[in-house]
C-alpha cells in the first residue's frame, strides 16, 4: 500500500451483496469435517484431497475439510466508494504488512461495461479495463480494496514479478494498446502503472512469468495464430521500473539441423528450439515471417522449479487443449498434456504450481469448470468446481505462506479465499513436477515410431511429441 494512504486496518467485511448474504451471513462455508486423504502431509496422496462435497450455497464445491469466504464481489464498493469493477481474471498474491496478503487482480473489460474500472489517473481515459488490489488480513478477511491501474483494454492475465509487482497484459490489437504494464500495489495508479513496456511488444498479450535466476520474461499470446515469446531485459536488477529500460523480444522456433557429431551413427537430422529476434512493434507478423512455432491460442503461464509452464487452450485434434513446459536450462520444449475424449480435462486456461508441487489447471470449457490437479507421481484429481454457473474460474494464486488459496469466478465477479488442510511447502517437489511424466490418461499419445525416434535422438518422448505436433518431419 501507499504509505500516504489512509489504511483501514482489520475492518470487518460488511454490506455484502445479496448473493453473499443469501449464502451465509459470514460469507463462509465449511465442507464436512477433518480431511484425511492428504491432511497436512508433505507429499500429495494419489487421491489428492478426496471427493468434492456439494456446496449448500450452490457456488463452489470443495473437498471435505476445506472452507471458503467470499472476500469481494463485482458491484460492491471499494473502500473509497468507487464501484468494484466486473470481469475478474488473472491475479497474484504478495506479502503485505502485519502478515497480510496483497492481491492484485485484473479486470478483463473493454467498451462501455456497466461496472468499469473508474481510475483517477488512467493510461487512456476512454478505456475501461485495469486492475484492483485487495489487502487480506491473516484472518482471511478483507482490510482494503482499491484501484491500482486504469484506462487499459481487456486485462486478461499477466504475471507476478519476483520483486513484488504485477505485470498486467492487454489482450487486444487496438492501436495504442496491446501492451504489458507494471503495476505496483504500493503505488496505486502511479506513473509506472500507466507506462507501457513497449519493448515487450504490441500484440494480444495473455500471460507472463519470470525466471528469477536470469530475469528473462516469458510471454504468451492469445490470438490465432499465437506465439511463445521471451523478453531479454537490458536491466536485470529485478526492481520496479527496470523493465522499462528496454530489451530484446524473441519468439520460439523449431530448427532442423544436420548432425555433425563425430561418431554419430545416426545420419538423420537433429532438432532444437531457437529464439529469433522479432520487431516489438509488429511481433506477430515478424514471427510468422520467420517461421516461428505457431500455436492455436496460448493462455496461462507460470514459472517454478526452473520450468516455464504454459497452455494452448484450443489446440489438438478436438480443440480441447494442451499444456507445455519449457525447461530453460536445457532449452527444451515438451508437450506435457493433450486433451482427448479419453480423459477428463478440457480447455486449460490459468495455471499455477502449488506450494507443495502439484500443477493446478483452471478450465475454461464453456460448461462446468474446475480446478484440476496433476501430481509429480502421475495422478490427477479435482480440487474445486464452479457450481454457480458456466463462467470460467480464473486467477488461481496462493498466499506466501501457502495456507490460503485465492481464486475468482469471472462473471459475476467473485473472489474467494479458500483454506483447509493443504500440504506443506515443498520446493523439491516443485522441481520434481518440472521433470515428471504426466498422468497416463493425460499424456500426449506417442506411437512406436515416434518413441523409437525419440530414443535414437536422445529426446524425451514429450519433447519428440512437441516437435511432431508442430510439423517437424521426424518420422
Amino acid at each position: 500500500m501507499n504509505k500516504n494512504m489512509n489504511r483501514r486496518a482489520f475492518i470487518k467485511a460488511g454490506g455484502m451483496s445479496t448473493l453473499a448474504v443469501t449464502l451465509s451471513s459470514a460469507g463462509l462455508f465449511t465442507f464436512g469435517g477433518k480431511q484425511t486423504s492428504l491432511a497436512a502431509s508433505n507429499i500429495a496422496s494419489s487421491n489428492g484431497y478426496g471427493p468434492l462435497v456439494k456446496d449448500p450455497g450452490g457456488v463452489l464445491d470443495l473437498p471435505k475439510g476445506f472452507q471458503y469466504r467470499i472476500i469481494s464481489e463485482e458491484g460492491g464498493k471499494l473502500f473509497d466508494g468507487r464501484p468494484i469493477p466486473a470481469m475478474f481474471d488473472g491475479m497474484a498474491a504478495f506479502p503485505g504488512k502485519h502478515n497480510s496478503t496483497v492481491l492484485v487482480r485484473n479486470h478483463e473489460l473493454s467498451g462501455n461495461p456497466s461496472l468499469p474500472v473508474e481510475g483517477k489517473n488512467p493510461y487512456n481515459k476512454n478505456e475501461t479495463g485495469g486492475t484492483t488490489a485487495l489487502v487480506v488480513g491473516p484472518n482471511r478477511k478483507l482490510e482494503e480494496e482499491y484501484i491500482t491501474s486504469a484506462g487499459t483494454i481487456r486485462n486478461c492475465a499477466g504475471g507476478a514479478t519476483p520483486w513484488g509487482t504485477w505485470l498486467t497484459c492487454e489482450e487486444t490489437l487496438e492501436k495504442g494498446h496491446g501492451y504489458v504494464f507494471e503495476v505496483d500495489p504500493d503505488d496505486p495508479e502511479g506513473k509506472l502503472s500507466k507506462t507501457p513496456i513497449r519493448d515487450m511488444g504490441a500484440f494480444s498479450h495473455e500471460a507472463t512469468a519470470i525466471d528469477p535466476e536470469t530475469g528473462i520474461v516469458y510471454l504468451t499470446e492469445d490470438a490465432g495464430p499465437s506465439f511463445f515469446y521471451r523478453f531479454l531485459p537490458n536491466d536485470r536488477s529485478q526492481k520496479a521500473g527496470a523493465l522499462q529500460k528496454g530489451g530484446t523480444l524473441q519468439a520460439a522456433a523449431l530448427e532442423e539441423k544436420s548432425s555433425t557429431s563425430v561418431g554419430d551413427f545416426d545420419t538423420g537430422q537433429n532438432f532444437s528450439i531457437v529464439w529469433k529476434d522479432v520487431d516489438p512493434e509488429k511481433p506477430t507478423d515478424d514471427a510468422i515471417a520467420k517461421d516461428c512455432i505457431q500455436f492455436s491460442r496460448l493462455e496461462g503461464a507460470y514459472f517454478a522449479g526452473g520450468v516455464f509452464w504454459f497452455d494452448d487452450t484450443s489446440a489438438g485434434d478436438k480443440n480441447l487443449g494442451r499444456v507445455y513446459r519449457y525447461i530453460s536450462a536445457t532449452n527444451t520444449l515438451e508437450l506435457f498434456y493433450e486433451s482427448s475424449d479419453a480423459n477428463d480435462l478440457e480447455m486449460p486456461d490459468n495455471i499455477c504450481i502449488t506450494p507443495w508441487g502439484d500443477l493446478w489447471i483452471a478450465e475454461d470449457s464453456g460448461g462446468v469448470d474446475r480446478i484440476v490437479g496433476l501430481t509429480p507421481e502421475g495422478e490427477a484429481y479435482t480440487f474445486a468446481e464452479n457450481r454457480l454457473n458456466d463462467s470460467e474460474i480464473a486467477g488461481p494464486t496462493f498466499s506466501t505462506d501457502g495456507q490460503t488459496f485465492f481464486v475468482n469466478i469471472q462473471s459475476p465477479g467473485i473472489t474467494f479465499a479458500i483454506w483447509g488442510p493443504f500440504a506443506r511447502k515443498n520446493a523439491g517437489r516443485q522441481r520434481q513436477m518440472g521433470h515428471a511424466a504426466p498422468p497416463a490418461a493425460y499424456a500426449p499419445k506417442v506411437d512406436d515410431k515416434l518413441a523409437e525416434f525419440a530414443e535414437r535422438k536422445g529426446l524425451s518422448t514429450l519433447e519428440a511429441a512437441a516437435f511432431h505436433r508442430h510439423g517437424m518431419p521426424i518420422l
